[in-house]
């Protein structure tokens, strides 16, 4: 079990992330999983082909099927909504130093030492070259599919952002996974691997995940803030197609607005739903306009992109028609 201890400073700097270059670790390491395929596969079967030329083996490396990932390869997201290409740089301005570290460490959790070699004789150039390898995965296997991904992802922190404001940390727990609780004022992850970490004024990252949707992960070394990576709600969900709309809502709002009505059960942004519509933005944000200007649809700022979301009438049309 990994236990992480609060203070009060704690409570305050504990806060919900969303990484990209998480997502695209572990979207790799689910290619490498049979078990996580299923769950996947329409994705997988999407991508297969467009990376089928892409040489992996310095990302495998570092994502071994099972246990520890080099940390430097995910650190944890330093605002709400991190931009891959500013996470990229991240990883590739990790000093030689950090690297050979998290090398070592997958050696002593019993991965070929052969394996991470070029990441401790050379790190400089092995790190150059999984940058490169990175952004053509991100480029042809998840950027296509990131409004949907990232759609799910904000989904998941409105609603535990609701529960810290109704319930405190008591309740933003207790339904975070079955692996995470909160208890006697530390959050406990029930883990392989037994330590605790004294937070001391750090706070926690808490970020949601659609490719690691088994069970959490966590971070405690440093350089690195204190992390637990948990399965986002719903991602069981995140490749089937919108629902048809309610005929009788249809009849009356028209087909096209009655199905964006229908697929606003998230909050979703413009281009999210002309991809998951098969509509073209500039349709989808005039059918919004009008929603909105007539009560059945809100809209927020997240970072740069705006998210609409159903308001309580429109819930209700919906679940009437």
């Amino acid at each position: 079990m990994v236990r992480y201890d609060f203070g009060i400073e704690d409570l305050a700097r504990t806060r919900f992330a969303i990484s990209p270059m998480w997502e695209t670790a572990a979207a790799i390491r689910a290619l490498r999983n049979p078990s996580l395929i299923s769950l996947h596969l329409p994705w997988v079967k999407r991508i297969r082909g467009a990376i089928k030329g892409l040489d992996l083996s310095l990302a495998y490396a570092l994502l071994p099927r099972r246990g520890y990932i080099a940390d430097f390869l995910t650190p944890p997201p330093s605002t709400p909504l991190a931009d891959f290409d500013d996470e990229l740089e991240l990883v590739r301005s990790t000093p030689s130093s950090q690297i050979r570290n998290d090398a070592q460490i997958l050696i002593e959790t019993g991965n070929p030492r052969g394996n991470v070699l070029p990441f401790l004789e050379q790190p400089s150039a092995a790190i150059a070259s999984l940058v490169e390898v990175l952004s053509e995965f991100w480029r042809l296997g998840l950027e296509p599919d990131w409004p949907r991904v990232r759609s799910l992802l904000e989904a998941d922190l409105a609603y535990r952002s609701r529960r810290l404001t109704e319930g405190g940390v008591t309740l933003l727990f207790s339904d975070l996974h079955p692996r995470v609780r909160w208890a006697d004022d530390g959050v406990e992850v029930t883990m392989d691997c037994a330590e605790r970490v004294e937070l001391a004024g750090r706070g926690l990252v808490l970020v949601p995940s659609a490719f690691s949707c088994q069970k959490p992960s966590t971070m405690t070394e440093s350089p690195w803030q204190p992390t637990v990576v948990y399965p986002a709600r719903g991602v069981g969900l995140l490749w089937e197609s919108a629902p048809a709309p309610p005929d009788a809502l249809a009849k009356v709002l028209g087909r096209s607005r009655a199905t964006l009505l229908g697929d606003l059960d998230a909050p979703r942004s413009t281009t999210d739903l002309a991809a998951r519509l098969g509509m073209t933005p500039g349709g989808v944000s005039q059918h919004l306009t009008a929603l909105r200007d007539s009560g059945l649809v809100s809209s927020s700022r997240s970072g740069r992109q705006v998210l609409y979301c159903r308001s309580p009438l429109a819930d209700e049309l919906v679940g009437a028609g």
